[in-house]
Formats: C-alpha cells, structure tokens, sequence
C-alpha cells in the first residue's frame, strides 16, 4: 500500500487555494488537514514561535525576519496573495489633503512595523517618490511575528486599546498604512492620488506585483519528507493551474523560483532600507 502523509497546513481561500480545499485535486500520497484561520494574518504567530502547522501561508517580512533569526521554515516558491499597495495609505481629507511628499516627520500609524503592506508601501514612497521617511513617527498597534526582530528607532506603541482608524479621524495621526481591510469612511482617502493609475505606471516600470503572502512549511517537515514537500507544491501548482490564467495578463500568483526572485530581491532591499533585517540573499530563502 502506498504511504499516506497528512499535513496540518493553514492557507486562506483564494481562486487557486479552493480546489484542493474543494478536494477537486487529490494526491495518492498527500492528505492536506486545513486548518481555518481568520483573519488569516494570526496563523504566522504560531507558526514562526510554536510551528503550530507543517506548512502555512505567511507574510514575506515576518518570513525574511524568521529566516534571518533561525526560525526553522523553509520558503516555497508558490504566491498567495499580491496586490498593488498605492492605494493602502489613507489620510482624513477632512483635516486637509496630504500628498506622499508630506508624509515626511509625519505621524503613521500601522498595525505592526514589520506588516509586510507597510514594508512595501515604505518603499514605494521612499524610492518611487524620493520621499525622506527617516523622520517619520512610526505609532504601532500590535507585536510582529518574531518575537527577536526588534523595530527600530522611531516606532512607538499607541495606547493599549487605540482604535488606528479612530486616531486617524481624531488627528491623532497623519496618515495609517492598511492592508486588507480597508475602512470605509469617505473622509479617508489615499494618499497618493489616482492610486489605480500610479500602480499601472509602477508595474510598467518594475514588472511586478508585490507579493504579500507565499507558503512555508517547517525545517523539520522539508529534512524528515522531502517528497511529501515536492508533493504539496505540485497541489498547489495544479491549483494555480486550475483557476486560469488572468484575464489583463498580470500574474498575481507567481509560482517557481525565477518567477517570485525579482519580486523577493526589491522587498529585501526594501526590508534592508526600513531596519528590518540586516541582510539576505533570495537564494538563501529556498
């Protein structure tokens, strides 16, 4: 009989994820055991501290600032979500119009310093904009995933029990960085303007989406069943597979080495310039 292994792995729903979670693509060797975490962001904790999964999705940053602090994951080349970021940066016009260009000394709060929306958006407006964010207050809401990644000079705590988007509305704070969900108050608005726009003009220049989340699975699961990690990628390559290819050409969900590397050397770079890590080479994440 042939060898059956079950993976405890925690992955979101997306157009690609759903027929293995369907069971409309099967393996003769893998049982995957999804776990449903929402929002999905609260499995990487576990993950990085307790290896609470075999195999999860997880944020890039929180995954480069584990790999950096001998965490014990291994990076597989298969996207879960990516997004254009322009758009994720809100001010409250009520209280007068910012441009990124104002961004700078101002008051930013963010869910936690190492999100991986912020770390993106940091870098976006930093070097697509030239703007100077070294004088920018940081004000932070929650830990980030890896308790021996420390933020840098310049991040603070709100108030225990601080509302960001509250803050935001009060004047409390300039300007809050988001990820996925977005408030909707017609008062916020983003901060860089025609964000749908401006996201066209970057990816023509970088051909890339930022890529927020891709999948990880434990050191121990990639030394112990090297081919029960083979297997897991080639279920969620034929689910990739499964959902089509994207209607405007502009792939979201990259999968393999070479497709994810120039995507994982400008968010390194940028993890550099923020603070986040001290340094990593792609080749390295694999």
């Amino acid at each position: 009989m042939t060898e059956i292994t079950t993976l405890r792995i925690a992955i979101g729903d997306y157009p690609h994820t759903l027929p293995l979670k369907r069971g409309d693509i099967i393996s003769p060797t893998l049982k995957l055991d999804f776990v449903d975490v929402k929002p999905m962001h609260t499995a990487f904790k576990p993950m990085v501290r307790e290896h609470a999964y075999d195999a999860s999705e997880m944020a890039l940053v929180t995954y480069l600032q584990a790999k950096e602090h001998n965490k014990g994951l291994t990076l597989l080349p298969a996207a879960m979500l990516a997004r254009f970021q322009h758009g994720t940066v809100l001010h409250n016009v009520e209280r007068g119009r910012l441009s990124p260009a104002d961004l700078a000394g101002k008051r930013i709060g963010v869910r936690s310093y190492s999100q991986t929306t912020a770390g993106w958006v940091r870098g976006i407006i930093e070097n697509d904009y030239g703007v100077d964010l070294s004088g920018v207050q940081w004000v932070t809401f929650e830990d980030g995933h890896v308790a021996e990644a420390k933020d840098p000079q310049g991040v603070i705590r709100a108030d225990k029990g601080s509302d960001i988007t509250q803050m935001l509305l009060a004047g409390d704070l300039d300007a809050a960085i988001y990820g996925a969900a977005m408030p909707d108050d017609p008062r916020l608005q983003s901060v860089i303007v025609n964000p749908d726009a401006e996201a066209k003009l970057w990816y023509a220049k970088h051909r890339l989406v930022p890529v927020n989340h891709m999948v990880v699975v434990t050191d121990e699961l990639a030394k112990s069943k090297p081919a029960a990690v083979a297997e897991l990628y080639r279920l969620l390559e034929a689910g990739r597979k499964a959902a089509g290819a994207p209607s405007d050409g502009i792939d979201t969900v990259p999968f393999g080495k070479e497709a994810n590397r120039p995507c994982l050397e400008l968010l390194i770079s940028y993890a550099v310039q923020q603070g986040l890590i001290a340094r990593l080479n792609v080749d390295e994440l694999w």
